[in-house]
């Protein structure tokens, strides 16, 4: 395993109290995106979720964690959120919202607080995988310890 520094996702789960367990892996070939993660990593893709940033029809932002292999309903998104529709925040605005980078966002650590989805399909499981906030690093980590971190909801989001 190569050597970095504790993400603010981290950190902020420590100051929490909240058990997790992390994995790096091979950024070199620039395949940083759900799926080479979960192949990169040897997990099921079921348990690797993505950080999805949306914005509403108010102009609040949304956060939704699904599994990777599967696209957002921005239709079930928008009833979760209770938004009238809902749409995929343009890339050129994750940084500067989130605090995080494209294949390195965490629901864990966002500059604000937004209302964050977990898709209903992670009860199915006994730990999800979430990115840590830095491309490279993965955070294991129990459903309900992940809802409990960010304030979550579970919805059917897929």
């Amino acid at each position: 395993m190569k050597k970095f520094n504790k993400t603010n996702a981290m950190r902020i789960l420590e100051t929490l109290k909240i058990e997790y367990d992390y994995m790096t892996y091979d950024t070199e070939d620039g395949h940083v995106d759900g799926i080479s993660v979960a192949h990169k990593t040897g997990q099921n893709p079921e348990a690797v979720f993505k950080t999805l940033v949306a914005v509403g029809h108010s102009k609040e932002l949304f956060v939704f964690c699904i599994p990777v292999e599967y696209e957002l309903d921005l239709k079930k998104a928008a009833k979760a959120s209770s938004q009238k529709n809902i749409e995929m925040l343009p890339l050129k605005d994750l940084t500067k919202n989130t605090g995080y980078i494209r294949g390195g966002c965490s629901p864990i650590g966002m500059k604000k607080q937004y209302k964050t989805f977990i898709d209903e399909s992670a009860l199915l499981q006994d730990k999800i995988i979430v990115s840590a906030g830095a491309v490279g690093i993965q955070i294991i980590i129990q459903p309900d310890d992940l809802v409990k971190a960010v304030d979550a909801q579970y919805a059917d989001l897929i």
